[in-house]
């Protein structure tokens, strides 16, 4: 029998760009999973086969060769049923109340359509005909090969989240924790159990086709896939991202005339595959139509080269200087001193950074700023508008307010695993305060660092104590253990009002032990495999896989220097693997610890 169905399967490969490839269930038994008069016929055992034809008509329909009526997929909801099922002459829709939300008000059920993840309606897919996955595709090779030279970490390809998480038992942070991300406010549709098309690799066909996948769970950009027909045989399950080429909804073979064929592993298994897709598909879901046009759409990025910005001096963390975007890799920007004649003097973060503003921040609110010698703009440069940097909630200083000298407790950006005891050193304008860590300031106030009054990096006293955080008094401090009560006596200072603190608590969706991929902040053009340690309130404790607790940092649950599991795959960025055995922690150790004791990020690391 299988040497029948290989020399059948081999045969009718050959038909696969023909228009007549489908032959009648009177004159053969062979199942045909072509699309859209594409055939490659499958010889079974079976007596009592039909042929199956599977082609888009009126959205994402199924008809077969003998006239009848397929699958159908609903334009207003996304559901997939039975065609002779849907309502209207045209069944374009499940029921009544689709029919009536669509032709009421078409317009208006388009953009309430599109702002749920639904797909869009019919005149909308006429604008999205073009595989622009493909696009895509070519996008992000570009932008890897960009950064090849300025970059010199672990190739892209090294690690494999896919092995990393196994078979799902490790849990990656949802794509909807993380709303800066391509797709993070456009992920309700996604969600386990969702049907995809897919490129078959067990088809053992020299061509490449595609067979229907379910979700089986999700961790990040990443899905474990399993083929339709394998039910609960999990061996040749997979992982793949869902944003990059060859991940299409289901009826997106038909559309574009792509054989669909069954893995010959299951071959035997269903005499009847026209049946078995029926059942499987009826009432489940499937990825938008649109769903690759909006990845598409959320990969392009308003700053671009040559833009000038004002940013943090790396070597000076009181003041800001201008500095020119360099690059840009899914969001996150190189950005070069002025001055810097080689392009050496680099300073990476994202776009949505509360470290970057447009030029003349500084001096609207008092803030330091180191002025270059030439300060002008040469051809082809210009300054970033306004509007591109993140915004921050406007507060009221006219009343109670703080003050130089009040006490609080503050992430130590030279140390980020640390949260310290800390002065307010100078109160600007626009709700923005120069903090200063007690105990290890440096005489000139070169070491202080700007947090907004709203920065989710600074709390009052006794936020450590109450949440049960080790709070690092400051340096050379006799009286240990540290109390607040005693500290302000002997300091003769009082500590910054509670109520003048950000207290909003997201409902972010992150917990302990969740994946993701995340920024360096201490050598912050690196992006690593990293778990979330500690939940306290809105705030995390990062930890860098493969590496000591000491290296871990306090980040915000809403810090644009956290992404989803598969981020890099899909911008081209680089992506460090953990240090996972003694072999590759001693590979590592030379280069990145070596690094990690002498930063360039914001000074010097204090010891």
């Amino acid at each position: 029998m299988l040497d029948s169905l290989e020399e059948d399967r081999s045969s009718c490969s050959s038909d696969s760009s023909g228009g007549s490839g489908a032959s009648s269930p009177e004159d053969s038994e062979d199942e045909d999973f072509g699309v859209g008069g594409v055939g490659h016929q499958l010889t079974t055992s079976s007596s009592s086969s039909s042929s199956l034809m599977l082609i888009k008509t009126n959205g994402q329909v199924y008809t077969y060769p003998d006239g009848k009526a397929g699958m159908a997929t609903c334009e207003m909801c996304g559901m997939i049923g039975v065609r002779d099922a849907f309502y209207s002459k045209t069944k374009r829709f499940c029921s009544v109340s689709c029919s009536r939300s669509f032709s009421s008000n078409s317009k208006k059920a388009s953009i309430l359509a599109r702002l749920q993840g639904k797909p869009p309606t019919k005149k909308a897919k006429v604008l999205q005909k073009q595989p622009l996955m493909t696009k895509l595709a070519v996008y992000a090779q570009h932008q890897s090969s960009q950064q090849g030279g300025a970059r010199k970490s672990v190739s892209v390809d090294m690690f494999d989240w896919g092995r990393y998480l196994g078979d799902g038992e490790v849990t990656g942070a949802p794509v909807s924790c993380f709303k800066h991300v391509l797709m993070g406010k456009s992920w309700g549709s996604v969600s386990e159990g969702v049907r995809v098309e897919v490129p078959n690799t067990d088809s053992g066909l020299p061509m490449k086709v595609y067979w229907i996948a379910s979700i089986i769970k999700l961790a990040g950009f990443k899905a474990l896939l399993r083929y339709e027909g394998f039910d609960s045989d999990s061996t040749r399950d997979f992982w793949l991202n869902l944003c990059v080429p060859d991940i299409h909804p289901v009826g997106w073979c038909a559309a574009g005339g792509k054989p669909l064929v069954p893995p010959q592993t299951i071959l035997h298994r269903f005499a009847n595959w026209k049946t078995f897709l029926i059942k499987r598909l009826t009432g489940s879901k499937t990825l938008p139509p649109d769903f690759s046009s909006k990845v598409q759409e959320s990969m392009q990025f308003p700053f671009k080269k040559q833009m000038r910005v004002e940013v943090v001096d790396k070597t000076h963390l009181c003041r800001t200087r201008v500095a020119l975007v360099e690059q840009v890799i899914g969001g996150r920007l190189r950005l070069v001193y002025e001055e810097c004649d080689d392009g050496t003097d680099d300073f990476w973060c994202h776009m949505y950074s509360p470290l970057i503003h447009s030029i003349g921040w500084s001096r609207s609110i008092g803030h330091r700023f180191k002025r270059s010698d030439g300060m002008r703009k040469l051809d082809g440069q210009t300054d970033a508008p306004g509007q591109l940097f993140a915004k921050v909630k406007e507060v009221d200083q006219t009343g109670l307010w703080f003050q130089d000298g009040m006490k609080l407790e503050a992430i130590d950006p030279l140390n980020l695993s640390a949260i310290c005891v800390a002065t307010v050193r100078k109160v600007l304008a626009d709700g923005y305060l120069m903090i200063g860590i007690d105990g290890s300031e440096a005489a000139d106030g070169s070491d202080w660092f700007c947090y907004h009054s709203t920065s989710p990096s600074i709390f009052p006293a006794g936020f450590c104590e109450i949440n049960n955080i080790e709070l690092t008094p400051p340096r050379g401090y006799a009286g240990l253990p540290f109390r607040w009560f005693e500290y302000l006596k002997e300091s003769k200072s009082v500590a910054a009002p509670v109520n003048l603190f950000n207290k909003e608590v997201p409902n972010h969706g992150f917990r302990p032990g969740m994946k993701l991929e995340a920024v360096d902040l201490m050598e912050p053009r690196l992006v690593c495999v990293a778990t979330v340690t500690r939940i306290v309130h809105r705030l995390l404790r990062i930890h860098f896989d493969g590496w000591e607790d000491e290296y871990d940092q306090w980040v915000d649950c809403e810090s644009p220097d956290l992404y989803p599991v598969g981020w890099c795959q899909l911008t081209g960025y680089q992506l460090q693997p953990p240090a996972v055995t003694a072999g590759s922690r001693d590979l590592q150790s030379a280069g990145s610890k070596q690094r990690r004791k002498s930063q360039q990020y914001r000074g010097q690391k204090k010891s």
